[in-house]
């Protein structure tokens, strides 16, 4: 049994086909069929069936997944440390999805890298969905903003630990001088769909708390991204259209009226911001730290604290933000 025939039969299991695997690994699929015939030789044990296009696993092939998991994360967790054990020493990664990271992130790891000693962060904003793989595969040690759901829709948080910090409000809003601006609830969802929804980069994803809300009403509105969800609410005050937006970052301007809110059925949408990490048999100190800090009454005093947003910088495809104490 090799490390190369564990990371194989671990994607496999993962993406379900051996066309998958060979992709995420960047090799031929008979290449990752080899490295499994010689793990089932080496177990006895077929591992998986081929299946309506895919695999099913055998339950020998079951109990191989999680191992399989736990090994691979573990050596590439060894190889980071030790190719970054002079540089980035007490480097705490974070992944976090895209309206934290431009809501709070700035302040709340500010707060947190002056109270933590030798404590620095590198975060990345990745979409709601890959947050649960990536914390299993230990490319991030925490995440930050919405709750990770576990790969394939397993069901539960199996090896994950998951500690809401932060409620929040998102509300329609318009500009004070748009049309919709003067209408009197309860306005039916439907009354919105023929106007220009805005929101920032990563859209309203369906594994978000305003995304299951979305699909319970039954709709799919068209939403046209901008780079962040600051510049969407400069669309809106623009007159552009509407946006969904978080309520205490709008509280101010609904007061004074440059925005006003839209009283639609089922808003004010609630949801939830967590942090989640590996469980703690196996995440690092400074996560668990975070992990805590973020609960505090400090800490929310700074996510939610007035003078609008601290944006990122975008690097390719994704935003990033390196902070050091």
């Amino acid at each position: 049994m090799t490390l190369s025939q564990l990371r194989a039969f671990a994607l496999v299991a993962r993406l379900g086909s051996l066309h998958a695997a060979a992709a995420a690994l960047g090799v031929s699929e008979p290449a990752v069929s080899s490295a499994l015939a010689a793990l089932r030789r080496d177990l006895d044990d077929p591992l998986f069936v081929r299946a309506g296009g895919g695999i099913a696993l055998t339950p020998g092939g079951r109990a191989l997944a999680d191992y399989a998991q736990e090994i691979v994360g573990l050596a590439d967790h060894a190889r980071w440390e030790v190719s970054h054990a002079t540089t980035d020493a007490g480097l705490l990664r974070i992944v976090a999805t895209a309206p934290f990271a431009e809501h709070a992130a700035g302040r709340l790891l500010d707060l947190f890298t002056k109270r933590v000693p030798g404590a620095s962060v590198d975060v990345v904003v990745e979409s709601a969905a890959d947050i649960a793989s990536l914390l299993l595969d230990r490319a991030y040690d925490i995440a930050l903003g919405a709750r990770a759901a576990q790969p394939g829709g397993a069901g539960g948080d199996v090896g994950l630990e998951m500690v809401p910090f932060l409620r929040y409000q998102r509300v329609f809003v318009v500009a004070g001088s748009h049309p919709l601006a003067g209408l009197h609830g309860p306005v039916p969802l439907a009354r919105l769909l023929d106007r220009p929804w805005f929101a920032g980069p990563s859209g309203i994803q369906a594994e978000t708390d305003e995304g299951r809300w979305l699909s319970s009403m039954g709709v799919a509105p068209e939403v046209i991204r901008l780079s962040s969800e600051t510049d969407a609410l400069a669309a809106v005050r623009a007159g552009e259209g509407l946006t969904l937006a978080l309520g205490h970052i709008v509280r101010a301007e609904l007061q004074t009226g440059v925005l006003v809110r839209v009283p639609v059925v089922g808003t004010p949408v609630s949801g939830l911001w967590w942090a989640s990490t590996l469980d703690h048999g196996r995440t690092t100190s400074k996560a668990r730290a975070l992990q805590r800090f973020v609960t505090t009454s400090d800490a929310t005093a700074a996510m939610v604290a007035p003078g609008g947003s601290r944006g990122l910088e975008r690097r390719g495809s994704k935003v990033h933000v390196a902070l050091w104490s």
